[in-house]
């Protein structure tokens, strides 16, 4: 394409008024402004559909694996809040209210329906009545070989496994079979008396005191006990369990129902919200976006301009445009 001098110059002059207009920080913020005027009254059904921001979210974070890369920078950032030195000189009361606490404290402790039902479903669960069997036998069985009284005391421990040999005897069993078979058939009776007895030590007002006893021990603690807790050098690997577990969840036509149904529901209850509205759900206001996010951007342009990629971007559409058809006719250019 033959270079023409005339619109050789228009084009430089144009580019650079831009650079000018730009290069200025205050114009940047005043467009940046406009475009945000405009932008706050657009409701969402205007720019987009829920089919598009479903499809997003189903691609992007359901059907798209994480990379090796962000698992371990999860796993180190994970690291290095556990190990950084102010966590040795941080109090757990420091980062955590009291008030918040109690709060917590009272509303677990409120719970005794949900507390009581939880309770019946654990004694009752068959894992713990063997354990309770387990315990009683053994508890039996060590007093019966362990117990002071036999060991301080001459002659009773042999009175003891005299006792024992003898009972066996007379009801042709083993002792030991005889408890077990015993526990088996009160296990109903020791499951409900368990109930009782862990409902009794966890009525509200216990559970309360408690908590709030727990917190008093706890709360002067420096953050850096959470690593007697949480092994550090094991954490690439508990967070690439963890991993592990979204990476297969992500997968199941269970959850791709569960974010199609649940962004549905958000989308008709906002598709007629403006943009405004929408953020200010988001504790994001209108300063913030004229203001702080407008600062934010104004470098990146500087940059633009120094680096001439907006004058290169431009001049590609400006010398489309000049020397188009219609616009050479315009310019009664042959």
């Amino acid at each position: 394409m033959q270079k023409l001098p005339l619109i050789e110059q228009l084009i430089d002059a144009q580019l650079d008024f831009l650079d000018q207009s730009f290069s200025n920080a205050e114009n940047v913020q005043a467009e940046f402004q406009q475009f945000y005027l405009w932008f706050r009254k657009q409701t969402l059904q205007d720019l987009w559909s829920f089919d598009q921001i479903n499809q997003l979210i189903q691609k992007q974070i359901l059907a798209t694996p994480a990379s090796a890369f962000l698992i371990e920078q999860i796993a180190e950032h994970i690291r290095f809040a556990l190990v950084h030195p102010s966590n040795e000189n941080t109090k757990i009361e420091d980062v955590i209210s009291v008030l918040t606490i109690d709060q917590i404290a009272q509303y677990v402790a409120s719970k005794s329906g949900h507390r009581q039902r939880l309770i019946k479903a654990v004694v009752n669960n068959p894992a713990f009545s063997a354990m309770i069997t387990q315990l009683i036998q053994h508890s039996i069985q060590d007093y019966l070989d362990n117990s002071v009284i036999a060991k301080s005391v001459p002659g009773v421990s042999r009175f003891m496994k005299m006792g024992k040999s003898v009972l066996e005897n007379v009801t042709d069993t083993n002792l030991d079979d005889a408890i077990a078979k015993y526990l088996q058939k009160n296990i109903l009776k020791l499951s409900q008396m368990s109930e009782s007895v862990l409902n009794q030590h966890f009525d509200d007002e216990k559970l309360y005191h408690f908590q709030a006893n727990l917190w008093h021990k706890i709360k002067s603690m420096p953050l850096a006990v959470l690593k007697n807790y949480i092994e550090v050098q094991d954490l690439p690997k508990t967070v690439a369990m963890g991993h592990d577990i979204w990476d297969h969840i992500r997968q199941t036509d269970y959850l791709k129902q569960q974010v199609h149904d649940g962004v549905y529901a958000w989308y008709i209850r906002n598709q007629q919200h403006t943009f405004d509205q929408l953020l200010r759900d988001l504790n994001i206001d209108a300063s913030l976006i004229e203001h702080e996010l407008s600062h934010l951007l104004n470098p990146i342009i500087q940059q633009l301009i120094s680096q001439d990629y907006l004058r290169g971007r431009a001049r590609l559409y400006l010398e489309k445009f000049y020397y188009s058809e219609n616009t050479l006719k315009i310019l009664n250019i042959e």
